[in-house]
């Protein structure tokens, strides 16, 4: 048990230091962080300082029980390795330095602690404040220390190198410095190695390749905010403090952090961030010129000033508008952006209050949002329904009275969960063809969901309300029966939403959760959009096989078996912001998914391809809960799901531009009997890539479903097939 502890706690150690490392460019690549700690040892001494620092930091944060994730993201530590870092490169060491750094990286900690506290209370990023006071704070007492002197080693860095990697590694460094490069591009990289204290051609090489591998968005912002600087620079003919370290660790993270991070990629994001920049040169003269008082460098102030002002501004806006912040952050421009669009079109469940149909079987969208004849101005977002039969009529002949029309008297429905607001049921219905424009919506129901949120229905029978006011409805409910009261010349149901309770209300745009829409014998399923005029729509019916097999409770084990892979044993759990995912422990992935009863799908996937649980997440992407085998279930995966190619990297230098790779997914479920009578499901999908107008199957997968549980899978692959069985652990 002992040693199980002491590896996990080394894996916990290992993932701390890295994304420490990591979070010096704000990612949480492991690999680009082992290539930033390993740069960091281009200065011997002070890479072994900022090593020692992150190490200090860590165990103290552990030992004094701070938040472990934000220990194992870095968020607490980083600022100490920075600290590491800078007092490495500038002073000797000694017996009073190590004190003074030992007194200095706990006290980083705890101002990183309460920095990231208090400014996360306002969803902002602490960013590199603490490190800023806190070497400040050393510097200034430094000078009062007689123990404690500065060096000269930065000077003679050459020396350092030659004592790490000898004549073999000074001669290739000394060959890389004594590059004819272009001024322009020679100060990029010393800019990128400024970061971490260093100011050389080799370590911002590296860096830059590190960062490119890492992110193209990231690589082309840093790009940006140097080029941005560059150019402000030389038309206001500065010359005040203009450095590398300006240059990379302001100019060049405020482009990076307002473009890509804290801001979904986009071409707005990408003005902003140049905008930006200029604003942060203004702040690095002006507070230069302060802190200089002093004997202080203004280091990274400007930078978190810049960033955190632009970011709780965009926090005050009264609508969000097309400037996205950064819902979810990974650390990484094109993970974020990627997720972002995936989330924007399959997440609405998160957004918005879930509404459906209010009736029974398929009516037809017989007016619109927009609608020609009376969705027009303050009330042009409403839909109105009827139903028709084969020869597309509203009515069995004559016609002429309201009970010949097919959705007279049909049983209207409550749309969402809610009490009811208001009941109109005293208006006689119509004659076929004449109107009631004194008492315009007729017979009425309002129902009040949430604050600010209510739904209409109107033209309803006299006399038919089947609920009173204040009365509490849940969705699907019977409210009343189709009528022809009001202005309506003829039978149908008339739906809106609206913003308040008054029967007359403005109307506004809102989704129907999910329906299915039919066009000839083409059934798909539409998520969170408006049915569209001329559609026949209606609800899901949902399939109690379906619903148990994708029933993922918490505690719920299943194990996997294939061919030619270790087994599996999936775990639902729980985590603290009430996420579900299924957990597979041999491989340490997590597949993130979302029940709503009508709708299983998989929200977001970490960890290695070669889990089986990775293939489950491709093939079981998205699953309707109903047997209803025709209708096509369309979805997007994505792109950061798949592994990296060239034209992948095209993509993501063009990303915030635009998409122009699509992962999508298609399925269509079919059984092979009644399943009432123990029929078996299977759901059939394919993954295809559609790029510009051409579209290639990347693979295809099949999830057998027996007795309300997943009997099976499979993956069928260009080269092979993966044939996966799953069993029930007891």
């Amino acid at each position: 048990m002992k040693k199980k502890v002491s590896i996990q706690f080394l894996q916990f150690a290992v993932a701390s230091i890295l994304n420490s490392y990591g979070m010096l460019f704000f990612s949480k690549n492991r690999v680009f962080a082992v290539i930033i700690l390993l740069v960091s040892f281009f200065d011997p001494f002070s890479g072994f300082i900022g090593f020692l620092s992150v190490s200090t930091g860590l165990m103290a944060a552990y030992l004094l029980g701070f938040n472990n994730e934000y220990i194992k993201d870095g968020l607490y530590t980083y600022a100490a390795l920075l600290v590491g870092l800078g007092l490495g490169t500038y002073y000797e060491a000694g017996p009073a330095f190590f004190l003074l750094l030992f007194t200095g990286i706990i006290f980083t900690l705890l101002l990183s602690v309460a920095f990231t506290a208090m400014l996360g209370s306002n969803s902002l990023p602490a960013l590199s404040l603490s490190f800023i006071f806190s070497i400040w704070i050393i510097i200034l007492a430094s000078k009062e220390f007689s123990a404690i002197g500065l060096t000269q080693r930065h000077i003679y860095w050459f020396n350092d190198v030659y004592s790490t990697g000898g004549k073999t590694l000074l001669d290739i460094i000394q060959t890389i410095e004594n590059w004819a490069l272009p001024d322009f591009v020679a100060g990029f990289f010393r800019s990128m190695s400024a970061i971490i204290f260093q100011v050389n051609i080799a370590a911002g090489i590296v860096l830059a390749l590190g960062l490119l591998v890492f992110s193209r968005i990231a690589f082309m912002l840093m790009v940006l905010g140097y080029s941005v600087a560059f150019l402000f620079q030389h038309i206001m003919g500065s010359i005040g403090i203009v450095n590398y370290y300006n240059l990379g660790t302001n100019y060049m993270l405020v482009s990076l952090a307002v473009g890509g991070l804290y801001l979904i990629p986009s071409l707005r994001s990408f003005i902003w961030a140049s905008i930006m920049v200029p604003i942060s040169y203004l702040l690095v003269m002006g507070l230069s010129k302060v802190t200089s008082t002093w004997g202080l460098p203004v280091f990274s102030l400007p930078f978190c000033i810049v960033v955190i002002l632009f970011l709780y501004s965009l926090r005050l806006r009264r609508s969000p508008g097309k400037l996205v912040l950064t819902p979810v952050q990974y650390f990484s421009p094109e993970i974020n952006l990627y997720r972002y669009l995936n989330g924007r079109e399959r997440l609405m469940s998160n957004y918005f209050f879930q509404m459906q149909l209010p009736f029974l079987g398929e009516w037809m969208v017989s007016q619109g949002h927009n609608g020609s004849m009376t969705h027009k101005g303050e009330w042009s977002k409403a839909l109105d329904f009827v139903i028709l039969d084969q020869e597309m009529k509203t009515y069995s002949n004559p016609g002429n009275l309201p009970s010949q029309f097919y959705c007279y008297n049909k049983p209207v429905l409550s749309p969402g969960d809610g009490i009811v607001e208001e009941i109109v049921d005293h208006v006689s219905d119509n004659e076929i063809g004449k109107n009631n424009t004194a008492e315009n919506w007729g017979n009425t129901i309002i129902i009040k969901h949430a604050d600010g949120l209510y739904s209409k229905l109107s033209h309803l029978k006299k006399h038919s309300a089947k609920v009173f006011k204040g009365a509490y409805v849940k969705r699907g409910d019977l409210l009343a029966l189709c009528g022809n009261s009001g202005r309506s010349p003829e039978p149908h149901l008339h739906f809106q939403v609206q913003a308040t309770p008054y029967i007359g209300s403005k109307t506004m745009s809102y989704p129907i959760a999910y329906f299915k829409s039919r066009k000839d014998m083409d059934v798909s399923l539409n998520n969170f959009s408006v049915p569209a005029e001329g559609s026949f729509v209606s609800n899901i019916i949902t399939d109690p096989q379906l619903q148990q097999a994708f029933n993922f409770q918490p505690g719920f084990c299943l194990l996997v078996n294939a061919v030619g892979f270790e087994q599996e044993e999936w775990e639902v759990v729980t985590s603290v912001y009430n996420e579900s995912y299924l957990y597979c422990r041999q491989h340490n992935t997590f597949a993130y998914f979302i029940n709503n009863g009508t709708v299983f799908y998989f929200t977001n996937y970490f960890g290695t391809k070669r889990s089986l649980l990775y293939q489950f997440y491709l093939a079981a992407y998205k699953v309707v809960l109903s047997s209803e085998n025709s209708m096509t279930v369309t979805d997007t995966y994505p792109l950061n799901v798949f592994g990296y190619n060239p034209l992948r990297w095209i993509q993501d230098i063009i990303a915030p531009f635009h998409i122009f790779i699509k992962l999508k997914f298609e399925s269509k479920l079919k059984t092979d009997g009644d399943i009432l009578s123990g029929g078996n499901i299977f759901i059939e999908s394919r993954h295809l890539q559609q790029l510009l107008w051409y579209t290639k199957q990347k693979s295809s997968a099949t999830v057998f479903i027996k007795n309300g549980v997943i009997h099976s899978f499979n993956i069928k692959l260009p080269n092979k097939t993966i044939e996966v069985s799953c069993k029930l652990e007891n």
